[in-house]
């Protein structure tokens, strides 16, 4: 149908296009991508009593898992040359970080200087009667003690912990209910498993032997550091929305 003579043809007015308001923005984000597993995790609201953990590796493994730290997927590291298998499942906790404060608290006990972090996640092994049949899986754990160790003069805890619930090791409340031959078994494996045949020398060295308070303040200094280099991450975005949005949250 033609317009009347002497009307003037206007253009329908566009809707505005519609946006999700900067508060619902975190909550789309989680629902549409999978969180980066050292970043997007949190250790749980609970920790450091009882913990979130990444599983990376698991005994049945005979090639070396790690997470790729930019990426965020599970990335192969090398094979596993020799015998040398992880005896239990073995990961890390979300938004840790062995640094500046780790280090300070290792060589305190130690007696030693000039010690750093290794700046990575802080490792972790969970105990548990189950078969994990693969890792890149979430479980929760309580720490029960752990083992100081030093790759040079890197600091490289390793904490343990029983695995949540677990049948037949929940009532383990620190290291020494464990029975002895499986805290040698872990010993044995984190202390060989870099070591190359014929090396003169071992390339990791034992330094102590923890129970479950100091597990949980070396959790505790590792989210300390991990916040000290990477900031709140939850701050951070919800600035960066902010500056995106402005004043209109609409």
């Amino acid at each position: 149908m033609s317009p009347r003579k002497g009307t003037t043809l206007r253009p329908s007015p566009r809707k505005r296009a519609t946006r999700a308001p900067a508060d619902a923005l975190p909550e789309l984000l989680d629902l549409l991508f999978q969180s980066h597993p050292w970043h997007g995790l949190s250790a749980g609201s609970q920790a450091p009593a009882v913990c979130t953990v990444y599983i990376e590796l698991v005994p049945a493994d005979t090639v070396k898992y790690e997470i790729d730290k930019r990426s965020g997927f599970l990335k192969l590291d090398r094979p596993q040359r020799y015998s040398s298998l992880s005896p239990e499942p073995y990961g890390f906790i979300p938004r840790t970080l062995c640094g500046d404060s780790v280090a300070a608290l290792a060589a305190k006990e130690a007696g030693r200087k000039g010690l750093k972090g290794d700046s990575d996640p802080l490792d972790i092994c969970v105990l548990t009667e189950r078969t994990l049949n693969h890792g890149g899986v979430i479980v929760r754990a309580r720490p029960i003690g752990g083992l100081r160790l030093f790759d040079g003069d890197e600091v490289d805890d390793k904490i343990i912990a029983v695995l949540e619930s677990d049948p037949t090791y929940e009532n383990w409340d620190e290291l020494e209910h464990c029975p002895p031959v499986l805290i040698d078994r872990l010993q044995h494996y984190f202390l060989t498993y870099k070591d190359m045949p014929g090396s003169q020398r071992p390339r990791i060295e034992l330094a102590g032997i923890y129970g479950a308070s100091v597990a949980r303040e070396v959790i505790a200094r590792s989210q300390v550091d991990y916040r000290a280099k990477f900031g709140n991450l939850e701050r951070g975005l919800d600035a960066a929305l902010r500056a995106l949005y402005g004043d209109d949250p609409e």
